[in-house]
C-alpha cells in the first residue's frame, strides 16, 4: 500500500506585513466568545494576529473564530492549538 502526503505550501499576502509584531492571546486555552455563553464546546482554537482574540475554529459549533474576522475584519488567524504554527487569512483564504 502506497502512502501519499499532502502538503500545504504557505504563501505570502499583504495582511501578513500589516500585523503587529507580536500580540498577547486574550485567554490561555479557552474560546472566550464559547465561555461568554456559557458553553465549553469546541474542537480547535485559533488567536487573532490582530489583536490576541482566541476563539474556535469552524469545526466547532459556534465558528467564532470566522465570526470574529465578520465583526473585526482582522484578516490574519494562527492555530492556538499546541504544536501548530500555521495562519490562515480570511481576506486571501490561503495558509499564510
Amino acid at each position: 500500500m502506497r502512502s501519499f502526503c499532502v502538503m500545504m505550501e504557505a504563501m505570502t499576502c499583504s495582511h501578513v506585513a500589516t500585523l503587529p509584531r507580536t500580540v498577547p492571546p486574550e485567554s490561555a486555552q479557552d474560546c472566550v466568545d464559547c465561555l461568554a455563553l456559557g458553553e465549553r464546546n469546541w474542537a480547535h482554537l485559533r488567536m487573532c494576529l490582530s489583536c490576541g482574540h482566541v476563539a474556535c475554529c469552524d469545526s466547532s459549533p459556534h465558528r467564532h473564530a470566522t465570526a470574529h474576522f465578520g465583526a473585526s475584519q482582522h484578516p490574519v488567524m494562527r492555530s492556538f492549538e499546541p504544536g501548530e504554527n500555521w495562519r490562515w487569512c480570511y481576506v486571501d483564504s490561503a495558509v499564510v
